[in-house]
């Protein structure tokens, strides 16, 4: 049981590499916190779009939301990275 769930786990973090987009948003996040909008702008994308990014991500565990007020802010959490290389 235990094993299945790494390895879904796995699959997500790998899942949320696979793609150009989601990478690029990851080292934005390695930089410092960042809200959709910030996130959104190098793209020709909808804020729609780039949410769904952020959403894969965060199902990987690799973006954690918050809120301040009205702004809703992305951090990045590096641990299921960390798990790849085990």
């Amino acid at each position: 049981m235990v094993l299945v769930i790494e390895e879904d786990r796995l699959s997500e973090t790998f899942a949320a590499l696979a793609n150009a987009t989601r990478r690029a948003i990851l080292a934005r996040l390695a930089e410092g916190e960042a809200n959709v909008n910030q996130l959104a702008e190098p793209f020709d994308l909808t804020l729609p779009a780039i949410s769904k990014h952020i959403k894969v991500r965060g199902r990987a565990g690799m973006v954690l939301r918050g809120q301040r007020a009205q702004d809703r802010t992305c951090t990045l959490d590096g641990a299921p990275l960390a798990a790849t290389s085990t």
